[in-house]
Formats: structure tokens, C-alpha cells, sequence
């Protein structure tokens, strides 16, 4: 349900590949893309993206009652797709949700088609966010956005989200294409190369 293409220039895609279920995450999913990011050191660029209308809206419902909703493996996640020394890129075919913000923030880019929403509903269903994601949600955002998405459950459109620095750019086409376009300096530039730039924006 995680199909990942590796191709011969170093871009890797993985797709979240349920989509009759909104892209939501089992624990093997989960898993197996904390496994594709920790393996992507050896990548130039890695680009997340879903099959269908949605990204991913967070943990399979089953499965979160059942304790996914606070699984460490979120955190793992998100924190090798930030360690990556390589271009990383959400490239939101639709909606993002829950904790599938964790791998949207961690990334270095994000795009969107239009008309999808970013929201985060843990106020409502009485969970915490993992650790790491307010704290990249506020640096992009802002706190007070922040707080308008942790706090107030609001559904924030992308067109929105543009403006706060959320989403980085809203793509027309194909926006897969856009991602692969975006990838591109980054995967025709020696490792070194890139890794010491993003050292130097760190």
C-alpha cells in the first residue's frame, strides 16, 4: 500500500497507495515509510505523495483506537524525512490529515493541487500531536496559525495555507510533475553539494 519507484537519477517516490480508504495509514504502512525514509539517505531527493483525491488522512480509524494515534513511529517518520540531507517534497495530490501533518511538515517543500484542505483535528479527538509537529507547524505558520489548527480544529484550505507559508507553492497540472521539476537542480548536483547547502539553510 506504499509503492515506491527508485529512479536511475536518485529521485525516489513514494506514494501512499489506498485510496479507497482516504490514504489512511495501517501501522504497516506507517512502518514501511519510516523505512523508505531512513534508506533515503542514499537518495538525491524523495518526493511523498497519494494515489486518489486525498494524501492521507492520518491513522486508519481501527487502528488508531487500537493506539496508532500515539505510536512512536510518527515521530520516527517525520524526523528521518527532516534528517535527509537531500531535497524532500510533499506533493499533496489532495487533503492532508491527523498524522500525516508530521511527514507534510518534516519536508522541505510542499505543494498542493487546488481545493485541498490542511487540518489536524487532535483537539476534538482527544489526543496530543507528536512532539515534533507543533513546533515545525509554528515555524512556518506562526504560533496564533498554529493554534488555529491545533487548537480550534480548523479546516484550512490551501489556497489559505499559500499565504501563511504553509503551502509553498498551489501546482495546476500534474503536480507530480511539479515535484519532479522542483527535484531537479538538487538531484543533477554532487550529494556534497546539496547536503552542504541545507546545512547552511539550517
Amino acid at each position: 500500500m506504499i509503492d515506491l519507484v527508485k529512479q536511475d537519477d536518485g529521485l525516489w517516490i513514494a506514494t501512499i497507495n489506498r485510496p479507497e480508504k482516504a490514504n489512511s495509514l495501517t501501522p504497516e504502512m506507517l512502518g514501511h515509510l519510516c523505512e523508505i525514509a531512513e534508506s533515503a539517505r542514499e537518495a538525491r531527493a524523495l518526493v511523498l505523495t497519494g494515489a486518489g483525491k486525498v494524501f492521507s488522512a492520518g491513522a486508519d480509524l481501527d487502528a488508531a483506537r487500537a493506539g496508532l494515534a500515539v505510536s512512536p513511529l510518527w515521530e520516527r517518520l517525520s524526523g528521518a524525512i527532516a534528517r535527509l540531507d537531500g531535497l524532500t517534497v510533499c506533493a499533496l495530490n489532495g487533503t492532508v490529515a491527523g498524522g500525516a501533518m508530521g511527514m507534510f511538515l518534516a519536508c522541505d517543500l510542499r505543494i498542493s493541487v487546488p481545493g485541498a484542505k490542511v487540518f489536524y483535528p487532535v483537539m476534538k479527538l482527544g489526543f496530543l500531536p507528536q512532539p515534533s509537529d507543533p513546533v515545525r507547524l509554528a515555524a512556518l505558520a506562526g504560533t496564533s496559525r498554529a493554534k488555529m489548527i491545533l487548537m480550534a480544529g480548523q479546516k484550512i484550505p490551501v489556497e489559505e495555507a499559500l499565504t501563511w507559508g504553509l503551502i509553498d507553492r498551489i501546482v495546476e497540472g500534474d503536480v507530480l510533475d511539479a515535484a519532479r521539476d522542483l527535484c531537479a537542480d538538487t538531484i543533477g548536483a554532487g550529494p556534497a553539494h546539496a547536503a552542504g547547502i541545507k546545512r547552511l539553510i539550517r
